[in-house]
């Protein structure tokens, strides 16, 4: 079959240009403040324009805002389309590129408008106290499918009578918690779908479990979503008859990704991980039979962003009725690819040395609109041409910022450690001098099946740009590498992976100009558990910054709205495995640190909560270590990156604080 899109060869991303002046480092305030990103964008159907969301902190309220924006397919003519409201998102063209469909919070409340492309004011369509996911329209352009929270035991427009003591809250339900949500218990994530004429709404789903990703067939008679299994971890994928409300579960509960209906109705493509490694495959599932067949095995690269959590979830675009268009991460970057329905066959379209955000093409499949972040740019528009094979910038929305404070670049190395090679990073300062000495900080991803790569992290800015080395390496268990390498990690938290981290760490420190004797050690997440680990194991850094650690996975296993996790990397439950347990858990070995350490701790945090840290901070007091507890009001788990501006320009500077009075 010929191809619809050709090959075309690594191209990095950037709007930093080379030769700017240094000397004016990356400030937490600029960091937090005054970079901007455009978010969610999309591509007309006639493939002239693109509408996103221009992401930013509003300089006056000093709160997150985003408003949408226009551009020509070249990045000209841009120009703001919504004044009303501080949070204007989700832009959706309609079917026939008439009509604007998005998100706002105007009214004081989760508003779905429509925006006439041709002029006019926007309307709002349907208003709904809480918040509202995953909008799409149907194929036909009559009907809009959505998401929104259901409470059965709080009917819409009930609130509390004034005064009343809060309710008792009482669960008997596994997955009562979520984080960045909190208490939920039978609040779920229900399906709803709307008349676009009448504004009519209709309640398409009621099992008392989350829903997500709804999305209606070509022919309008069916609908797909996906489904939670009362965990927190597992879902599974139903069909729904539109008319009859009849539904069949037509992949079991495992971890699905992405789908999409192919352009006939017939078959549906799904990114599903059924025995829960960390890896997905691809699967093709026949929509009338409910026959599935899988038709890729350890599939080497991650559908979507390398960053899910920060970027939504895009479904895979069929070309044709055989070849399939989708975004995926390898080796801790992002690219087009594109796997054949039938055979499996995978091909890369367009590697990018970046990580991406949204996957947007025209009606003729021909354009493609995401957007893009490398080390030296952020947040920028990036079209590429599948006819030429080229991809071009189209926006430069941070270069004022970065020619004033330029990012610091970022350098590629492998290090040999036999069964696999450890893939990282080296960020230099701007104004980068090899006859000099830099102390070394090692930042350690999150996971532990997430990835680093080369992309702008805030962090690895702040800390690069005022004079330090940073490594951001991918230890065996990293996301973007296959099943194989992800798999490694299970069971052996703190084993090969730690040695592969010490690997990478001292391939830098034979450098000239990396200085062995200031040298430190960060993480956020799994990487605040190999912080927390390393504390117990070595006393070779000088310093050290630990955020949201996994430090006792006894504890955590009944704490954490994930915790039951544990029992698939520590062999059973914690009575069934409490060795297991015990051996790999930091609290045990955190007695012997005597390396400085700043520990950073949401206290909202859901997912690695706060008595984690807390345990920590005890343990290291008691033992006579220098150590300092930072505690942010509210904070959920992604609060560095999405939580309050002043809590996330305080944690940056608090980093950078701690390593430059510990080893500078």
């Amino acid at each position: 079959m010929a191809r619809l899109f050709s090959s075309s060869p690594e191209r990095p991303v950037s709007t930093y240009t080379k030769g700017c002046p240094v000397g004016n480092p990356l400030s937490p305030e600029t960091i937090v403040y005054n970079i901007r990103a455009a978010t969610d964008p999309r591509i007309s159907p006639d493939g002239t324009t693109i509408v996103y969301a221009l992401a930013g902190i509003d300089p006056q309220t000093k709160r997150p805002g985003s408003q949408l924006w226009v551009c020509d397919i070249d990045g000209g003519n841009a120009r703001r389309i919504t004044w009303s409201g501080n949070a204007n998102g989700s832009p959706r063209w309609s079917p026939d590129g008439r009509q604007l469909l998005f998100l706002s919070d105007r009214n004081g409340r989760s508003s779905i408008c429509l925006l006439p492309v041709q002029g006019g004011e926007a309307r709002e369509l349907l208003g709904y106290p809480g918040p509202v996911a995953d909008l799409a329209w149907s194929p036909d352009g009559a009907q809009i499918v959505f998401t929104a929270p259901v409470d059965p035991d709080t009917p819409e427009g009930s609130p509390p009578a004034p005064g009343a003591a809060p309710a008792v809250r009482v669960t008997s339900r596994l997955d009562y918690k979520q984080d960045m949500r909190g208490w939920v218990n039978n609040t779920r994530m229900q399906v709803f779908i709307v008349d676009v004429a009448s504004g009519e709404r209709r309640q398409l789903t009621s099992e008392a479990n989350d829903h997500s990703m709804p999305a209606i067939s070509p022919d309008g008679t069916a609908i797909a979503y996906s489904v939670g299994a009362g965990d927190n971890l597992h879902n599974r994928l139903v069909l729904q008859d539109l008319a009859s409300g009849e539904t069949r579960e037509v992949i079991a509960p495992g971890r699905v990704g992405v789908f999409s209906w192919s352009p006939e109705g017939g078959r549906i493509i799904v990114a599903s991980d059924p025995e829960m490694t960390a890896q997905p495959d691809f699967y093709v599932i026949d929509a009338a039979t409910g026959a599935v067949r899988q038709i890729t095995d350890d599939l080497a690269i991650m559908p979507g962003s390398i960053f899910p959590l920060l970027a939504p979830p895009e479904p895979p675009v069929w070309l044709d009725e055989r070849q399939v268009l989708f975004l995926g991460g390898r080796a801790g970057a992002n690219g087009l690819y594109v796997v054949d329905s039938e055979s499996g066959s995978v091909e890369p379209v367009h590697r990018m040395q970046a990580m991406l955000g949204g996957l947007s093409l025209d009606a003729e499949k021909r354009v493609v609109v995401t957007s893009s972040s490398g080390f030296t740019s952020f947040g920028e528009l990036v079209v590429y041409d599948s006819q030429s094979g080229v991809s071009r910038t189209v926006t430069a929305l941070n270069a004022e910022t970065f020619a004033a404070q330029p990012p610091a670049d970022g350098e590629r190395f492998v290090v040999d450690r036999g069964d696999f090679e450890i893939e990282a990073w080296l960020l230099h300062p701007p104004d980068f001098d090899p006859a000099k000495q830099y102390p070394v900080v090692m930042d350690i991803h999150g996971g532990p099946q997430g990835a680093y790569g080369p992309f702008f992290l805030g962090w690895q800015q702040v800390l690069a740009t005022n004079g330090f080395l940073v490594i951001a390496a991918n230890p065996r268990g990293s996301a973007t590498y296959g099943r194989r390498f992800t798999q490694q990690v299970v069971g052996d938290w703190g084993g090969e992976d730690y040695r592969d981290l010490l690997a990478v760490f001292d391939a830098v420190l034979q450098r000239p100009y990396a200085d062995a004797t200031r040298t430190g050690i960060f993480g956020y997440s799994y990487g605040g558990y190999m912080t927390s680990w390393m504390l117990g194991q070595t006393d070779r850094f000088q310093a050290c910054v630990c955020g949201a650690p996994p430090f006792d996975f006894e504890s955590m296993y009944g704490t954490s709205d994930m915790g039951v996790y544990g029992a698939a990397h520590w062999g059973g439950k914690p009575h069934e495995a409490a060795e297991a347990y015990a051996q790999r858990s930091p609290s045990g070995f955190a007695h012997r640190c005597t390396t400085p350490t700043l520990i950073i701790q949401g206290e909202a945090d859901e997912r690695c909560p706060v008595g984690q840290a807390e345990q920590m901070f005890t343990i290291l007091k008691q033992a006579g270590c220098e150590v300092e507890l930072a505690r942010y009001p509210g904070g959920n788990h992604l609060f560095p990156f999405i939580g309050l501006p002043e809590h996330r320009v305080d944690v940056h500077q608090r980093i950078l604080d701690w390593f430059t009075r510990h080893l500078r």
